[in-house]
């Protein structure tokens, strides 16, 4: 975004001089950009060497090339600025090496250093991105800074820096620096050492706020009255699907009035766990597309790893929204997979859980899922998505209040919207581009089918492996599109992107784990079964398994504890360690949380009488209360 200006702004991409090391700083003065030269979101893409730095001209773009032209490392992407100050690495480009990264909050006894990161946080003169500079000289008390997208006008001869901060050094041996905007805060320094003296500590955690437990509330027939709008399109999918007014599937009348309860606290860790894995997920992608032996074990056809690699070079950040599935209790907080390609329950989470709350009379706490229309509708809007929106489907109940869940965000957002259940309505056109029943080109798509749906098409066809997909194209006599075709025709654009096939794979957490190993969010997750994980239990997954079909999960002796069948049983597995779901109340209790352009976006809970949470299982209101009232 553009900021209140000092001077009159130079004209976009003007270079406005330079900071130490000779690395450029130019005007980001979007207004003045030249729509030809910048027709689309990817024409703003910058790199170097063939690096992504981010887009022209942010602050995010040139903090992360001066580091690349001074250091040879930089951090990893983030939704916004001030996302960098919860970062813990960054990455040597030479060989991929994590680096640590230290943070360091104003008024630290750490000093500054000239070369560090100067974080804000969002709001004021940085609202909604938060902002970061490079401290590049330091004096008695002041800081000289250099940064782009604040103020566009080039720097007087010989000068270096753009702006001059006052820095205080406080008796008690703090150091504190004080910005000239009043409306906005410093959130701190970040340092690339191995010394942590001084840095943020781990957040102390009290893990009996990490419980969970459920309450019923009082039952005065709620249940049997019509509770949710049979006239919003929503909610008639749902009571479709749901065969009536109701929320879960259970034949006792008690558990309809069941809700399950979760502190502050957890909550609060829930939002720092699905911010920071959303990184984690999105290094190891970066690893995996880097590296061919890492991608042969996605069992994605070899023909395809271009179109990949391109997808994640120019779509990396026009994700939509994902799923994390967590357990959570008092042992911790454990992630067991990312659905980033085709996620579900968000009406549930997003509509549902809230229109049940009032209707049965749950006022204490919050609805935790409340915002997540908004937080889509927002990602939406910074899609790149234009024009007429295709949402995608199958035939099903559940995936058409699904589809008309995300079709109401995507409009909120100015899109058109138009539902289409299946591909057999689709044609070509004279073009050969193609249309829906009604001719209209299919230019942008949001799909409920995954990535593997048509890459199961696919593998059918493509008995060699390094053999090219079959696209069919306008020419094929008698032929009607299917859904490859769709979802790989370049001219289509499809969310969530292709890339996203990566990090929803469950190859990807073996890969994690050697990555980010004993992080505390993660599972020992390998390719083979170890001995350490024979002797504390484990659990089996297909790589591309979805649904919850054909997991084992095996305890410590060797004893199944619990297994599903599906249509994976031939998919190469992972194994992960055996973290069980907390009982609760007869439930076995799994937390669900959700992303809009990779932030946290809101939660719920799914529960089942079985340790495994599938496509079947229920999802039961969840509310977010004070600590001392859990």
């Amino acid at each position: 975004m553009a900021h209140q200006l000092k001077f009159p702004p130079e004209p976009f991409g003007t270079l406005l001089g330079y900071a130490p090391g000779k690395v450029a700083i130019y005007s980001s003065h979007y207004p003045s950009a030249n729509k030809a030269e910048y027709p689309d979101r990817q024409s703003y893409r910058s790199t170097l060497d063939g690096h992504p730095m981010g887009y022209k001209w942010q602050c995010v773009e040139f903090a992360r090339r001066w580091l690349y032209q001074n250091y040879g490392y930089v951090f990893d992407d983030v939704p916004m600025a001030y996302d960098i100050f919860q970062l813990h690495h960054v990455t040597r480009l030479a060989d991929d090496t994590l680096l640590p990264l230290r943070a360091f909050a104003n008024g630290s006894l750490r000093a500054p250093e000239v070369g560090c990161l100067l974080i804000w946080a969002e709001g004021g003169e940085f609202e909604v991105t938060g902002h970061v500079a490079i401290i590049t000289d330091i004096g008695p008390d002041f800081v000289r800074i250099a940064e782009q997208n604040v103020e566009h006008a080039k720097l007087p001869e010989g000068q270096h820096w753009n702006r001059q901060l006052r820095l205080e050094r406080k008796p008690n041996g703090r150091f504190q620096i004080h910005e000239q905007f009043s409306n906005t805060r410093i959130l701190g320094w970040m340092i690339q050492t191995q010394d942590d003296t001084h840095a943020q500590p781990p957040t102390k955690r009290d893990y009996s706020l990490f419980r969970l437990n459920s309450r019923v509330t009082n039952q005065l027939g709620q249940h049997t009255r019509p509770w949710l709008d049979e006239a919003n399109k929503i909610d008639a999918a749902f009571i479709k699907a749901m065969g009536g007014h109701r929320l879960c599937e259970s034949d006792s009348d008690a558990e309809h009035y069941r809700y399950f309860r979760m502190s502050e606290t957890a909550e609060a860790e829930l939002v720092r766990a699905t911010n920071e894995l959303h990184l984690m997920f999105m290094h190891a992608t970066q690893a995996v597309l880097n590296d061919d032996k890492l991608l042969a074990r996605f069992n994605i056809p070899k023909a395809l790893w271009p179109r990949l690699r391109k997808s994640w070079e120019n779509r990396r950040g026009q994700t939509v929204t994902g799923r994390f599935d967590f357990c959570m209790s008092d042992k911790g907080l454990k992630v067991y997979e990312y659905n980033a390609d085709s996620a579900s329950c968000h009406t549930e989470a997003g509509r549902i859980q809230g229109q049940w709350a009032k209707a049965f009379g749950v006022q204490e706490g919050t609805d935790p899922g409340a915002a997540l229309a908004e937080r889509i509708t927002h990602a939406w809007k910074n899609s790149g998505a234009h024009g007429l929106l295709h949402i995608m489907q199958d035939n099903d109940a559940e995936e058409s209040y699904h589809a008309q869940f995300i079709k109401a965000a995507a409009e909120a957002a100015g899109l058109q919207c138009k539902v289409i259940k299946g591909v057999s309505s689709l044609r070509w056109n004279s073009e050969g581009r193609i249309t829906d029943a009604e001719g209209q080109v299919i230019e942008f798509v949001w799909k409920t089918w995954a990535w593997e749906t048509a890459l199961d098409q696919i593998r059918a066809e493509c008995e060699d492996d390094d053999a090219h997909p079959n696209l069919r194209h306008a020419k094929d006599e008698h032929s009607h599109p299917r859904l490859v075709d769709v979802l790989l025709t370049p001219e289509v654009i499809v969310f969530e992107p292709f890339w996203t096939l990566i990090p929803s794979n469950k190859a990807i957490l073996p890969i994690l784990w050697q990555i980010f190993p004993n992080h505390p969010y993660l599972l020992n997750a390998q390719f083979q079964l170890t001995k350490d994980l024979s002797k504390q239990g484990y659990v089996s997954k297909p790589i591309a398994g979805r649904c919850g079909y054909n997991i084992s999960l095996v305890d410590k002796n060797d004893q199944v504890l619990n297994e599903t069948d599906g249509r994976f049983d031939e998919q190469d597995q992972i194994y992960q360690a055996l973290w069980k779901l907390p009982e609760i109340d007869g439930y076995r209790v799994q937390l669900c949380t959700f992303t809009a352009r990779g932030k946290y976006a809101g939660s719920c809970v799914r529960v089942d009488k079985s340790l495994i949470i599938t496509t079947g299982s229920d999802l039961l209101p969840l509310r977010t209360v004070e600590d001392e009232k859990l």
